[in-house]
């Protein structure tokens, strides 16, 4: 095996990782969605351009890093809902969790994903990809 070729499957596999935790960022508020797919995109230009091509096209992710990327923006209702859904699970946590530590933490970690999302750029209508 060539280095070449390891290097091309290890970029192959690292970008299906980052695609995997994108997409369950979609679902997991206080995983981050765009910067996995933004990674993932990166992985496989350098590696593949079918895969490439599929994510960049793909009908809902391939949104995510065109309007990033393009505008460094994010449309007004996935940052609404994001918000909205990032709170909503943080408080349901905090008050099933007993430890003091952990609620802590759980709220730093909403903190400053709410920070992140809302330094964000709005997307306006016309610009929408």
């Amino acid at each position: 095996m060539t280095a070449k070729f390891i290097r091309k499957y290890l970029l192959i596999i690292t970008g299906s990782l980052s695609l995997a935790l994108g997409i369950i960022g979609v679902f997991m508020p206080v995983l981050p969605t765009t910067p996995f797919l933004l990674l993932a995109s990166f992985c496989y230009i350098r590696s593949s351009s079918r895969m490439y091509n599929w994510l960049i096209n793909h009908k809902i992710l391939g949104s995510y890093i065109y309007n990033y990327v393009t505008y460094r923006a994010i449309k007004q209702s996935i940052k609404i809902g994001a918000l909205i859904f990032l709170w909503f699970t943080l408080a349901i946590s905090i008050l099933v969790v007993s430890n003091l530590h952990i609620r802590l933490l759980l709220f730093v970690v909403g903190f400053g994903v709410s920070v992140h999302l809302l330094t964000l750029k709005t997307l306006k209508e016309e610009n929408r990809h």
